[in-house]
């Protein structure tokens, strides 16, 4: 943080998306390439609109012991699969030995909510659809993200019990936008405003939806949901030091209160953005720690995910 001041960059709300996209190439230069795994492939799917998105598909060397399908952070703005999340995906393939499909959906506010849901519901189908070439009959499905893409994950979670859609067996959710307020205490608090701070996160929202009263919407903000009930069991991982906190408390007592079994950590030393910076943070080494324990643990296979298209 010391650095990124001592640089005079201009807050993000000055700043243009495309200018600010630079700065993923920045972080990835710091993290480097992640190691190897058993094979990967890139494809590009068809969205609802008839637009197009990539998706890249690891694998372990191994046999996988589950499918996790990832959706990255970025405020609905940034965030790519090939210079920050790349790493991420390869770090969790080896540490749990799973198939990993991240998601590289289309970006506001070129593509505006709900672009970015549509094209992760696109992506979902389409795991569960090619289940048999993923991973055995069996195992489970996960949906995961971090920031930004916590939101989708928690949305997708909620779309397919609502739409009898492909079953979702578990959830991670890392420090998850889960309410358009911006005005917890954890959004307030001095020393949270960080790599991400309110001002930047209330830019995010206006690129996302410029509609303020659309906000509540549950498919932007999942704890506005009517029911939580019958959602897969969570995983919800925060920052100590994060505007976003509370949203991820608010939504685990949520979703406990409607019955969802929820596992809540917090990584007491580390801010918002630290999952994502492998060779940056050391707390990124002990979430791959803690999100391939967990994935493992839940690879007890409950049903099949050929089997999962219509729940």
């Amino acid at each position: 943080m010391d650095e990124l001041e001592a640089a005079g960059t201009p807050p993000v709300s000055e700043l243009t998306p495309a200018i600010i996209r630079l700065g993923d190439m920045i972080l990835a230069g710091h993290s480097g390439p992640g190691p190897a795994v058993g094979s990967v492939s890139d494809l590009r799917l068809t969205a609802a609109d008839g637009g197009t998105f990539r998706v890249r598909v690891l694998h372990p060397t191994q046999s996988p012991r589950a499918v996790v399908v990832y959706f990255h952070g970025g405020g609905w703005v940034l965030g790519d699969i090939d210079l920050q999340y790349d790493h991420v995906a390869r770090d969790l393939v080896n540490g749990a030995q799973v198939t990993v499909v991240l998601v590289n959906y289309r970006k506001a506010p070129e593509h505006p909510f709900p672009t970015a849901i549509d094209d992760a519901w696109t992506a979902l189908e389409w795991v569960a659809d090619k289940a048999s070439d993923l991973a055995p009959a069996g195992v489970p499905l996960v949906v995961a993200g971090d920031s930004a893409g916590g939101n989708i994950a928690a949305v997708l979670a909620l779309r397919a019990r609502d739409r009898n859609g492909p079953r979702i067996d578990h959830q991670i959710l890392i420090y998850p936008v889960t309410d358009c307020r911006v005005d917890t205490a954890s959004y307030v608090a001095e020393e949270n405003q960080l790599f991400l701070d309110r001002e930047t996160m209330i830019w995010f929202w206006d690129q996302y939806l410029p509609d303020a009263d659309a906000r509540t919407d549950p498919e932007a903000s999942p704890i506005h949901a009517p029911s939580l009930a019958g959602l897969p069991p969570a995983l919800i991982y925060l920052a100590a030091y994060d505007p976003l906190h509370d949203d991820g408390v608010a939504y685990a007592q949520a979703l406990r209160e409607a019955g969802v079994p929820v596992q809540l950590e917090v990584a007491e030393t580390q801010m918002h953005g630290f999952m994502q910076m492998a060779g940056i943070l050391p707390g990124y080494d002990e979430g791959i720690r803690l999100l391939s324990d967990h994935l493992t643990t839940c690879a007890a296979p409950s049903t099949s995910i050929e089997e999962s298209l219509h729940g």
